[in-house]
C-alpha cells in the first residue's frame, strides 16, 4: 500500500495495489474509487484532504492476526 499527499492540489491518494486501473467511479464529488478489471478497489482519491481527512495528522497501526 502507498499513501501519497499532493500539497499543491490538497489531494490524498491511497493505492492498495499497483495494478492497471480499468475504471474510476465517483463515490461523491470529492472521492474517487479506482477499480481493476475485476471490479476490485485498487485506489482511492480524496480531494480537499486537509478538511476531510485531517491532513497532516496521520497514524498507521498494523494489527497482528
Amino acid at each position: 500500500m502507498k499513501i501519497k499527499y499532493f500539497e499543491d492540489t490538497d489531494t490524498l491518494y491511497i493505492e492498495f495495489r499497483s495494478v492497471t486501473v480499468s475504471e474510476t467511479k465517483d463515490l461523491d464529488e470529492n472521492t474517487l474509487l479506482d477499480l481493476d478489471c475485476e471490479g476490485n478497489i485498487c485506489g482511492i482519491t480524496v480531494e480537499h484532504a486537509r478538511d476531510r481527512a485531517e491532513i497532516p495528522a496521520f497514524s498507521y497501526e498494523q494489527i497482528a492476526a
